[in-house]
C-alpha cells in the first residue's frame, strides 16, 4: 500500500519533531554513479540525472530533450549563439536536423556564416594564447575568433560562392534570411559532397532564421553586392527583415506544443520566445487573434551566464512565465537551465539522445 505524502508543518521556535525520511513527503533520491555499470553515453547522462550541480543538470537536460523528441506533438526550435561552428560543433547540430529533433533553427549570423566556411571545404586554425602575435595575424590575414584562427581567404572565397547565389534572386521582390539560407542550403546540396548545417536545413525543409542579419560576414557580403548592382546600374536587392518575423510567427502558432532549445542566448533566445507577447499584443491592442496564442511548454538552455548579471542571455524561464512565453510548471511547462558552456557538453548530451532514440 503506498504511503501517502505527508504535509510539513513548521512552527517557529519550536524544536524539531517528527522528523521526516524524505520518501514520505515524495522527495527524489540522490544515486551514486557507478562507473562499472556504465556501458554507453546514455547510461552516463541517466546516471548523472540523480546526482547533483553540473552533471544533475546535464542528466536532466537528457531526459527532457528526449521528452520533446519522442513527444509528436511538439515542435522544436534550436536557437543558437556563440562560436558553435567554428569550435567544430557543426555536425552535432546536423545531427539534431537530420534525425527530426528540431523543427526550425534561429541562429546569430556570425554562426551561420563561419559554418558556411566548413560546408565549402574550407578549414578554421588553433590560435596560441602566448604564442602568437595578433597584430601580426592581422597583416597575415588571420581574424582570431578567441582559441580559433579564421582565415581572411576563407572569408573572400564565401563571398564569391554567396554573390553567385545571390545573382539568382529576384530582385522585383524583397528578400529576407530564411529565403537567403535556404537558397544557399539548395546550392550547398548541389555542388558538396560532406554536411553542413544549411545543407541538412535544406534537405529536411528546416527553416533557418537569422534575426539580427546585419550583425555577419555574410551580411557584409549582400551589403558589397548590392553596391556592385548599384554601381552597375542594376536594382540592389531588398531586404525585408520582417518577412522573416511574419514566416516564423505563421509557423509557431499553428503547433500543438512548442519546445526551444536553447545554445547561449542573445537576440536568437528571445526573437523566438517573444512569439507569444507578438500574439498577446495583436489581441490586446488591435483586437486581432492571429493563430492561437502559444507559450513554450518545454524549455531546455545551455549557457554560463548566471542571472545576477542581467545580461539577456541570463533571462530564467520563470522570468520568461512573466512575458507569456512559457508555460508555468504548475500548469504543465518543463524547463531545464544548465549554467555551463556549451562545446563541453553538447556532444556528451546529444550523443545520448541520440542513442537513447536508437533504443526506442
Amino acid at each position: 500500500m503506498k504511503k501517502k505524502r505527508g504535509a510539513i508543518r513548521v512552527e517557529s521556535g519550536k524544536p524539531r519533531e517528527n522528523l521526516r525520511d524524505g520518501y514520505s513527503d515524495g522527495f527524489v533520491p540522490l544515486k551514486l554513479i557507478d562507473l562499472s555499470k556504465i556501458k554507453s553515453f546514455s547510461d552516463m547522462t541517466s546516471a548523472m540525472s540523480f546526482t547533483a550541480l553540473g552533471a544533475r543538470g546535464v542528466g536532466e537536460a537528457t531526459d527532457l530533450l528526449y521528452e520533446m523528441a519522442t513527444n509528436k506533438n511538439c515542435f522544436t526550435v534550436l536557437t543558437l549563439s556563440g562560436i558553435m561552428t567554428v569550435a567544430k560543433m557543426s555536425l552535432i547540430i546536423c545531427d539534431l536536423i537530420d534525425h527530426g529533433i528540431v523543427d526550425a533553427v534561429v541562429s546569430t549570423g556570425a554562426l551561420i556564416s563561419h559554418g558556411f566556411v566548413e560546408e565549402v571545404g574550407m578549414q578554421h586554425f588553433k590560435y596560441k594564447f602566448g604564442e602568437m602575435d595578433d597584430k601580426k595575424l592581422y597583416y597575415g590575414g588571420y581574424d582570431r575568433i578567441y582559441d580559433t584562427l579564421e582565415l581572411e581567404s576563407n572569408m573572400d572565397k564565401t563571398e564569391d560562392i554567396i554573390k553567385h547565389v545571390l545573382s539568382k534572386a529576384d530582385s522585383s521582390k524583397p528578400i529576407c534570411s530564411h529565403e537567403l539560407l535556404n537558397m544557399l542550403g539548395k546550392y550547398l546540396h548541389d555542388h558538396t559532397k560532406g554536411r553542413g548545417i544549411l545543407k541538412s536545413a535544406y534537405e529536411k525543409n528546416v527553416p533557418v532564421y537569422i534575426p539580427a542579419f546585419t550583425d555577419s560576414e555574410m551580411a557584409l557580403d549582400f551589403a558589397i553586392f548590392n553596391k556592385q548592382q548599384i554601381i552597375a546600374g542594376k536594382k540592389p536587392l531588398h531586404y525585408d527583415p520582417f518577412l522573416d518575423f511574419n514566416h516564423y510567427a505563421d509557423l509557431v502558432s499553428n503547433q500543438k506544443e512548442l519546445g526551444i532549445f536553447t545554445i547561449g542566448g542573445g537576440v536568437p533566445r528571445n526573437w523566438s520566445q517573444q512569439v507569444g507577447p507578438y500574439m498577446n499584443a495583436l489581441q490586446d491592442r488591435l483586437g486581432i487573434k492571429h493563430g492561437k496564442f502559444v507559450r513554450f511548454k518545454y524549455g531546455v538552455r545551455i549557457c554560463p551566464e548566471p542571472v545576477h548579471w542581467g545580461g539577456l542571455s541570463g533571462c530564467t524561464y520563470s522570468e520568461g512565465v512573466t512575458w507569456g512565453k512559457f508555460v508555468p510548471k504548475d500548469e504543465g511547462g518543463k524547463q531545464v537551465e544548465v549554467l555551463n558552456e556549451a562545446t563541453a557538453i553538447l556532444p556528451l548530451i546529444v550523443k545520448s539522445l541520440l542513442e537513447k532514440l536508437e533504443k526506442k
